[in-house]
């Protein structure tokens, strides 16, 4: 008789290398690896089944401290080769890990094509506006007036935002949250997880050392209820230490403003719900900023769509049921060919 055994219940140790972990003491990076060691195992994923994929950079040294199969890639690359895998073996569970500069600036293309295809891969975007590993260039997600060793007078770029440049990819799943939540952390890694095609989260995350409290504006304890926006589908869109701050749309500027509940005759019924699904909502959501408004963080749209991956499959099953006996050895040598002798 065959018996079936429930496979044993990992824990985060199960997914944790026997690497030294080597980012500067107080890097944000620790706060995201130890997060999603935590998170994997309550999501039910094997490390046997489980890629991370990186590019250069700092962060691309996850791949090394997770017990799963990995490949730490070249500059900005990460996507095409996750691409390469998720295509060879669509039953993988594949994690990209990139950085602003390498998945924005020479990766921007790769990262572009891979999310407008909806390849299913789970990109994780590492935020810190700075170039930590080469020591502290300005990126592509720099403030205007960065000083760096690139930019000694300060930057006068505009910088890209990630979230806009993902749903402007036409990115199907968006989402923000920050290296030092976690208990925010966990649910965003959750639904990024569950989302059957390419799953684009930005995380905000500091660099101690070249770039340090560059989001202190809106991540310190202080500021944080007042300019910290936690959307949920369906739920009011609000924030404020005794939520009773809200957003509402001004129909007439077609733009978005902050109200107090209880002034000035405004309700909880003028507030916004937020709705995942609408993308103009989320262009208008990620395009905020303080001090005017909260930092909106959580997921900002989810419009689930068929697969990359999934596509090409269902393209070669009907290619192959249309010429059952069709031969990649026959195509090759059909019409004219020549024999080359020595």
């Amino acid at each position: 008789m065959t018996e079936h055994v429930s496979p044993e219940k990992l824990t985060a140790k199960d997914f944790a290398s026997d690497q030294e972990v080597r980012w500067c003491p107080g890097c944000g990076d620790y706060a995201i690896l130890k997060c999603l060691q935590r998170t994997l195992p309550e999501l039910g994923t094997r490390p046997e089944n489980t890629v991370f994929v990186s590019g250069i950079g700092c962060s691309s040294r996850f791949p090394y401290y997770m017990a799963t199969y990995g490949f730490h890639t070249i500059h900005g690359r990460a996507p095409s080769v996750a691409t390469g895998l998720k295509l060879a073996n669509p039953d993988l569970d594949i994690w990209v890990v990139t950085g602003d500069g390498d998945g924005l600036s020479i990766g921007g293309n790769h990262m572009l094509h891979t999310l407008r295809r909806n390849v299913d891969l789970n990109i994780l975007l590492f935020n810190n506006e700075i170039y930590g590993l080469t020591k502290g260039q300005y990126s592509p997600t720099s403030h205007l007036g960065t000083r760096s060793p690139s930019s000694p007078f300060g930057s006068i770029e505009r910088p890209v935002s990630p979230c806009s440049f993902a749903l402007g990819s036409g990115a199907r799943f968006v989402a923000r949250t920050i290296d030092t939540d976690q208990k925010h952390m966990p649910t965003v890694f959750k639904r990024a997880k569950e989302h059957k095609g390419a799953s684009f989260v930005e995380i905000f995350q500091n660099c101690i050392v070249f770039n340090d409290a560059v989001f202190g504006e809106f991540t310190n304890r202080e500021a944080a209820a007042d300019l910290q926006l936690h959307a949920v589908h369906g739920e009011p869109l609000l924030f404020g230490k005794e939520r009773e701050k809200g957003l509402t749309l001004n129909r007439d500027k077609l733009a978005l403003e902050v109200i107090t509940v209880g002034q000035g005759g405004k309700t909880i019924d003028d507030v916004l719900v937020h709705d995942e699904t609408n993308p103009i909502l989320a262009q208008m959501l990620v395009n905020m900023a303080p001090p005017d408004f909260p930092v909106v963080l959580g997921v900002l749209f989810c419009q689930p769509a068929e697969s990359f991956e999934t596509s090409v499959t269902k393209q070669i099953a009907a290619i192959i049921k249309k010429k059952p006996g069709a031969s990649l050895d026959r195509l090759m040598r059909q019409g004219r060919t020549w024999e080359v002798k020595a």
